[in-house]
């Protein structure tokens, strides 16, 4: 059993993305905040480790959408928890690192509220037990990166390369979502637990290739390989705290740590060799060749990164166990060396002023505490005995000899091996030699020196890491990594001996070869800076990015300009017209019938009603202009359309549609207040006629369809709910409980899309004002804006219509009523008030703030779906049963009668927001401008 659940790993860094924001404007407080998220995060996977290290794996699961195989569930085994520790590990140092790098002009917290939204995504994406919730996790990580990209909003090159990096790595999410959708149906669920277990039957499916080419798209893409390779080096425009942890220890080994976690599941084929191996090893030369010619500092490790995730995906290309294993401990030791790497560039960026190889010489005089640590970190990265690096370089070797690779891939893979440990230690080599060494800065900004003391203990720390991992393996990694390899190749882990010397080994001898033959490479570097700078220039990448995206622009504009050229009535033609034409097409090749044979005649009632809709309807088309007058015909449509409901014994849908009708009346009168009474005529005779045609066929189209459709059989789905509800939900109302119960996630996001109107209206008319419409000024309509006797009727109307609205609310579970028409009948009664009497006086007897009341009712719906995660239920899941006290008799509780309380407020408080604001647009002075003409001493005010 966890001792503390796995789901707060991730929602510490979600969630405490909002703590810099709201932590004050001081830096020193937001970077404090955002090491105590992290220190927590680190912590609780310390508390998890024994249990994962002793063989446990835990998974916690809560369900969300069982119907669709999408539940919240989460997993944390030897490989996620050594990820963890990688990501909160040096998560904690990359925030101290970051305090003294970035400028105290710099908008701080917004970087603090970013890094940890990372961290909290990339968490999601290593603990992530559901493959659909990996993906999700897995395009937050590719959004937030493009904002910690793009951090220097102000420099073009920074937002290009931000575009960049989405471009790829979204298209390459979508690549992968593809193929977990199809890896699900085979493997038959989208839980690890259930893929893991389906390797042979997903290898041997006929999707198998579809699966392997789309997963390997997201995975490519996000690790930088072959050949989408070129967004991350463009990706160190970057702040270099954000370098150093997005392209050591999380964004970029996200999809070598896909590799991983689905190596048992897809490797040990063909198919999987060849791509997989081929892409890595074409990755790790030509990056580690490249890295060799760049001057800026960033540049040599942004494609030495490139490089080395090269060499793991090669390692989890060869398929073995011991491939995997080497593969896996690669990803540890390159994450330290690398992050490692990255800062020590960044103090020396900060404390010279630049990054160009060529102008960095001789700093060790300078900066001897930081050249030492920078040269161990170098040393790693070349794989120098007595660092981790040399050890996992060593594995690589071996692995590479094994016989089992066959063929021409004998010769090939220990070929490539050596010649990138050649460029490798060539570029180290010059990492090490051209910044520290190599006689006097050439042109420095300013003169160099140490960074301050703290600056220092993060890369002190791991490149200590960097020393106890070479030197003592056994005491510092193995455990973790024996962790880690159990659950790449469950049940067939290899002995593996992580020694410092295996004696005179073929693996050994290419070491040594790749030694000898970087610092010979690095002995005529000038010579091939030469040959490279005429035969191999730089590719303008940026350049070419930014044309493509021009072009798209320019093409998507050309294509849109033809079908949308700015007319509503063109739009709807189109709409209508193709809704006709979908309808009826599928009506006639269906037989031009439905099953049944079509309805019954109508009763007198219904046609009566049918009748006045159709006369209300024509009516509004024919005094359209008329504003007025076509709003009161819509409201006899509404107002009809209610009365259908009734007929039909449709109880709750009548009273909902007769309160929304009053509500959509009043606000559209008040919107016409300030809008043209009248609008001059716009459409041509040809226009009106084909309107004419188009309404005449879909009419006919649509009364056929629902003519035919009277006679065909009953599904069920009605007969089910009303038998399933009383029993599930307590509740003898089918309509109540559908919204509540049954499609409760549904009603949630359209109260919330509710709200969110509500404050965008509110923030619109929040300070604006409109004089009334031109034929409506200086008319006194009434010299009494608020009159007496309107007043005097209205007042008393408030505390009846809250009973009303009260008891509609309290009864929706059992009888027609709910929240959303309680909401609605309180709403109107508010309104009233404040059109009888006034917002100021409403204002002064009624304290109420809207917005709070709106955020309490959103809140209280969401709240009361998560209080059944902490007994294991689901997301709004309900309870309910009878209560019976002595002197109160049989009362029945339902839990859903919280949601739909929030469901209630968050109404009353959108209408009343809306209409209130709206109403006293009016009342804000133009001039000396009166509302209707009015003489009272009505004021405005602020908002409601």
């Amino acid at each position: 059993m966890a001792s503390t659940p796995l789901i707060l790993l991730p929602l510490l860094g979600l969630l405490g993305a909002l703590l810099p924001a709201i932590g004050g404007r001081s830096p020193h407080v937001s970077a404090r905040l955002a090491a105590a998220v992290v220190l927590a995060g680190l912590v609780m996977a310390g508390l998890q480790a024994p249990a994962v290290m002793g063989g446990e794996v835990l998974v916690e699961r809560w369900t969300w959408l069982p119907a669709a195989g999408l539940d919240l569930s989460l997993r944390l085994d030897g490989l996620g928890l050594l990820f963890t520790l990688l990501i909160q590990g040096i998560g904690l140092l990359i925030v101290l690192y970051a305090h003294y790098y970035l400028p105290s002009s710099a908008p701080q917290r917004r970087f603090y509220a970013l890094f940890l939204l990372f961290t909290g995504a990339m968490q999601g994406v290593v603990l992530a037990e559901n493959l659909l919730v990996l993906v999700v996790f897995w395009e937050l990580t590719s959004i937030s990166s493009f904002l910690l990209i793009g951090y220097w909003t102000l420099d073009p090159s920074a937002r290009q390369s931000a575009r960049l990096a989405l471009a790829v790595t979204g298209a390459g999410g979508l690549s992968l979502l593809g193929g977990v959708i199809l890896l699900g149906e085979v493997a038959g669920g989208y839980d690890l637990t259930t893929v893991l277990a389906s390797g042979d039957a997903v290898r041997a499916d006929p999707l198998y290739p579809w699966i392997l080419g789309l997963v390997l798209g997201g995975v490519f893409t996000k690790s930088a390989q072959f050949p989408f390779h070129f967004w991350l080096p463009r990706a160190m425009a970057a702040p270099t705290p954000v370098s150093a942890f997005l392209h050591s220890a999380t964004m970029v080994k996200a999809g070598v740590f896909l590799l991983a976690r689905l190596f048992p599941v897809l490797a040990g084929t063909q198919a999987w060799f060849l791509s997989v191996t081929t892409v890595g090893m074409v990755t790790l030369v030509a990056a580690a060749f490249l890295a060799l010619f760049k001057h800026d500092l960033k540049g040599l490790l942004a494609y030495s990164t490139v490089s080395h995730l090269g060499l793991i995906t090669m390692l989890f290309g060869m398929g073995t166990p011991a491939s995997a294993v080497a593969g896996v401990f690669h990803i540890a030791n390159h994450a330290v060396f690398k992050a490692s790497l990255f800062m020590a560039a960044g103090i020396i960026e900060h404390e010279s002023g630049s990054r160009d190889m060529r102008q960095l010489n001789g700093l060790i005089k300078r900066m001897p505490h930081t050249a030492v640590l920078a040269m161990v970190a170098a040393g790693a990265m070349a794989g120098v005995p007595l660092l981790n690096g040399f050890l996992s370089k060593e594995m690589f070797f071996s692995e590479t000899l094994q016989p089992g690779m066959g063929g021409t891939w004998q010769t090939i893979l220990p070929v490539a091996a050596t010649l990138s440990g050649v460029f490798a230690v060539a570029y180290s080599l010059r990492f090490i030699h051209d910044v520290f060494f190599n006689g006097e800065p050439v042109g420095l900004p300013r003169e160099p020196h140490e960074p301050p003391r703290w600056m220092k203990v993060p890369v002190e720390l791991l490149v200590a890491l960097c020393l106890l991992v070479g030197v003592v393996p056994a005491w510092t990694v193995e455990p973790f990594l024996s962790a880690a390899a159990e659950a790449v190749v469950p049940g067939r882990v290899p002995h593996f001996d992580l020694a410092l010397w295996h004696g005179f080994t073929l693996a050994l001898f290419m070491s040594l070869v790749a030694m000898v033959g970087g610092v010979t490479l690095y002995g005529v570097r000038r010579f091939l800076f030469r040959l490279h700078d005429r035969y191999l220039p730089e590719p303008a990448v940026l350049k070419w990015f930014t044309e493509v995206e021009l072009g798209l622009w320019r093409v998507a504009r050309r294509v849109l300009g033809a079908w949308e050229n700015g007319s509503l009535q063109r739009y709807m033609a189109l709409l209508v017209a193709a809704a006709v034409a979908l309808a009826g097409g599928a009506f006639l090749t269906s037989g031009g019938r439905l099953a049944g044979g079509g309805g019954e005649w109508p009763d007198l009632a219904t046609l009566l009603l049918a009748l006045v809709v159709a006369l209300a309807g024509a009516a509004t088309v024919v005094q359209q202009r008329q504003r007025i007058q076509a709003l009161l015909w819509v409201g006899v449509v509404g107002l009809t359309v209610s009365l259908t409901f009734v007929r039909f014994a449709a109880p709750d849908l009548a009273l909902t549609m007769l309160a929304v009708e009053v509500v959509s009346v009043i606000l559209l009168l008040l919107a016409l207040y300030f809008l043209p009474q009248s609008s001059p005529p716009e459409s041509t005779p040809w226009h009106r006629g084909r309107d004419a045609l188009l309404a005449g066929v879909a009419g006919v189209t649509v009364g056929g369809l629902v003519w035919a459709a009277q006679g065909t059989p009953a599904t069920g789905i009605g007969r089910d709910y009303l038998a399933r509800t009383v029993a599930e939900t307590g509740g003898a109302n089918a309509v109540n409980t559908i919204l509540v119960d049954y499609r409760a996630f549904d009603t949630l996001g359209e109260i919330t899309v509710l709200g969110i109107a509500a404050l965008g209206v509110f923030a619109m008319l929040r300070g604006f004002a409109l004089p009334p419409a031109r034929e409506l000024r200086g008319r006194r309509w009434d010299p009494d804006a608020h009159p007496l006797i309107l007043a005097t009727l209205s007042r008393p109307l408030l505390p009846l219509a809250t009973l009303v609205s009260l008891y509609l609310l309290l009864r929706g579970h059992n009888a027609p009523g709910g929240g959303f028409v309680a909401g609605l009948v309180m709403g109107v009664a508010l309104i009233l008030q404040y059109l009888a009497s006034g917002s100021r006086w409403v204002r002064g007897r009624l304290q109420v703030r809207y917005r709070v009341l709106l955020a309490l009712g959103l809140g209280l719906a969401a709240v009361s779906g998560m209080v059944p995660w902490l007994w294991g239920g689901a997301f709004l899941e309900s309870a309910h049963g009878e209560w019976h006290p002595r002197l109160l008799g049989d009362i029945h509780w339902n839990t859903t009668l919280v949601f739909d309380i929030g469901v209630y407020l968050t109404v009353i408080a959108s209408v009343t927001l809306i209409l209130a604001e709206l109403g006293r647009l009016g009342q804000k002075r133009i001039g000396r401008q009166r509302p209707y003409g009015s003489t009272a001493p009505e004021t405005g005010g602020k908002g409601a």
